[in-house]
């Protein structure tokens, strides 16, 4: 019997409809599955740097079911936990965050996190380090797309992340071989 294969879209959200449903899968992810922030009525979540980020989002049909925001300003989320995150690059390098990575438990495939990645890496040519607070559970899948870890664990006992960064080089070729995996197979 063959299953139906979703179909997923991956984009810059642009609308004021595919935000409002980013705040509400930020409250689902970050309130109510990791405790990290405190519940409110809105059951909407709006990031202090929202007006900053650019959110990259996963759809399907309409409704957005994963998204990830980068932004370049500083100080990143990481500045703040580490102190020194200068100290893990060459002096001079362009670094952007990766925050909030969520998508919806019942479409938590490889596919959808690949796919924000591969949208983020297309659409964002000006950095040399991408860095991310990976989930502890979560390091393998990080790594096997070229994530490697620096620096201490952070967050709380609730919450920790490992800081992983990802660099211009190894996005590219990453990328390359799995768009030559992919064409190999058709």
């Amino acid at each position: 019997m063959m299953t139906k294969r979703e179909v997923y879209t991956f984009k810059i959200a642009t609308s004021e409809d595919e935000h409002t449903q980013i705040y509400k899968l930020n409250y689902e992810t970050f309130v109510e599955e990791i405790p990290q922030h405190e519940r409110n009525g809105s059951r909407m979540l709006v990031d202090k740097f929202d007006k900053e980020n650019t959110y990259f989002i996963c759809q399907k049909g309409t409704e957005v079911v994963g998204m990830v925001a980068s932004r370049s300003n500083r100080p990143f989320s990481l500045d703040l936990k580490l102190g020194n995150l200068d100290s893990f690059f060459p002096a001079g390098s362009h670094i952007c965050e990766l925050r909030l990575l969520a998508v919806k438990p019942k479409d938590r495939t490889g596919r959808v996190f690949t796919g924000l990645l591969k949208n983020f890496g297309e659409n964002s040519a000006d950095f040399d380090y991408a860095i991310i607070s990976a989930r502890n559970s979560q390091m393998r899948l990080y790594a096997r797309l070229g994530f490697k870890p620096f620096g201490p664990s952070v967050g709380s006992d609730e919450a920790p992340y490992q800081p992983m960064f990802l660099d211009r080089k190894n996005f590219t070729q990453h990328w390359n071989n799995v768009r030559k995996a992919f064409s190999l197979r058709k």
